[in-house]
């Protein structure tokens, strides 16, 4: 499905899930949706699974807007104990958004469609709500922790079945231009590695990158933080050091620390290879560009960067909020940037990175490899310290639910192609 026609179906109204593969322009359809909907003067409530992918679309997570927090299930004096100001967000939103579907499990969906229900006191499936959901069920499956309940794919909850929302399966690729790494990428989606992919991942263990700083990816925090220090303490110069501003309660504004990847207190020198960690209002950069620190500002300190495509941009502080529906709870200022000698697999998601090295011998989850691989454009610029098999792996699960997604895609494809939709 093309961008044009799913954001003519959501503007109908129509519940519905955004998917497709990595790069495909989830996000931005997401982000132009909204925009569009406000504009019409509809109450958009922004969600996520995670707090990182929150902060991409400025909103909560889904968890904390519900009011279920990280039960299992809902107590029985649930809806006695939910505050005035979550029933009175419930209540008002015409559009709920959940970003990274794919981390929900089954019975949560379930739980956040009876909390929808009994507030709104609307018996259709998520009280009467649009709801929009986006994810790629390729990437980071729902977590099992032992002694908690475990559960699947929101594709498996009652809620799901009887909202039958429209699938929207995005398939023009925005990122990979390079059909070797397409090829591959493919092959992992639909569980066919085949020898030849091996191999060609195996060759880049053997090349080194060029001369110059380029971001690793590692599995484990551990690894990342310990890459990141070693590095700036090798530059020689002085440290600089800008301390993050806050606005909001304590309990709030450690929420939202918790998705910013912007550090509390951001060290840097001349010369640190740094990461954009937000995109640019102005289009000068983007979440994941990578550059280097070039200069500090006469009178104001504020880092000067060169991007890789050459741009000098002055990092001034930008703002990261938690929204409550339509009330800012907590908001963090920070300058926009990050060491980048190394990240992890997990907070990449979402990025476009121009190279990468990548150490996929620690992955210890279903998708990891596939969201590390699919950072990058090309193979040319993906470089590997190794692989393990689990890297190599997608949910089984995954690969029976996307043949369903995409025969449900064709069919809204048919249904709505060439209606009145286009003239939205």
């Amino acid at each position: 499905m093309d961008q044009e026609l799913a954001l003519a179906i959501l503007l109908s109204g129509r519940s519905a899930l955004l998917t497709g593969a990595a790069g495909t322009g989830k996000t931005h359809l997401l982000n132009n949706f909204i925009a569009q909907a406000r504009k019409r003067g509809k109450k958009v409530s922004v969600t996520a699974t995670t707090g990182l992918a929150a902060t991409h679309l400025g909103g909560n997570t889904i968890h904390s807007w519900s009011g279920i927090g990280v039960s299992d299930h809902l107590p029985n004096n649930f809806f006695e104990r939910l505050s005035k100001t979550r029933r009175d967000v419930i209540s008002k939103t015409d559009v709920l958004i959940i970003d990274e579907i794919s981390m929900l499990h089954d019975f949560r969906l379930d739980m956040i469609d009876k909390v929808l229900r009994t507030v709104r006191e609307n018996d259709q499936p998520f009280g009467g709500i649009q709801l929009v959901m986006s994810g790629d069920f390729f990437q980071l499956p729902p977590v099992n922790r032992p002694n908690e309940q475990g559960g699947g794919f929101v594709v498996y909850s009652d809620a799901w079945q009887e909202l039958q929302p429209a699938v929207l399966y995005l398939e023009r690729q925005y990122r990979q231009n390079d059909e070797q790494l397409l090829e591959i990428l493919t092959a992992l989606r639909t569980g066919d590695v085949r020898r030849r992919h091996v191999e060609a991942l195996l060759a880049r263990t053997e090349i080194e990158p060029p001369d110059g700083d380029i971001t690793e990816l590692h599995t484990v925090n551990v690894d990342v933080d310990d890459i990141n220090i070693q590095k700036l303490a090798e530059l020689p110069g002085e440290e600089r050091s800008y301390q993050q501003t806050t606005t909001g309660s304590k309990i709030y504004v450690e929420n939202l620390q918790r998705s910013v990847l912007a550090p509390e207190n951001l060290v840097i020198k001349l010369g640190a290879l740094v990461m954009a960690v937000k995109n640019s209002p102005q289009k000068l950069y983007a979440n994941g560009s990578i550059g280097t620190v070039v200069d500090f500002e006469p009178l104001t300190e504020y880092p000067v960067v060169e991007f890789r495509d050459g741009r000098r941009v002055t990092m001034v502080p930008d703002i990261w909020e938690l929204r409550d529906g339509e009330r800012k709870r907590a908001s963090i200022s920070q300058v926009p940037l990050r060491l980048a000698w190394a990240i992890t697999v997990h907070k990449s998601q979402g990025m476009t990175l121009d190279a990468a090295k990548i150490d996929l011998r620690k992955a210890f989850v279903e998708g990891m490899g596939y969201v590390a691989l699919s950072r990058v454009r090309d193979l040319d610029n993906l470089y590997l310290y190794g692989i393990n098999r689990r890297a190599l792996e997608v949910s089984p699960d995954a690969l029976a639910i996307d043949e369903v997604l995409r025969r449900a895609s064709r069919e809204s494809v048919e249904r709505y192609r060439g209606t009145a939709f286009r003239s939205h």
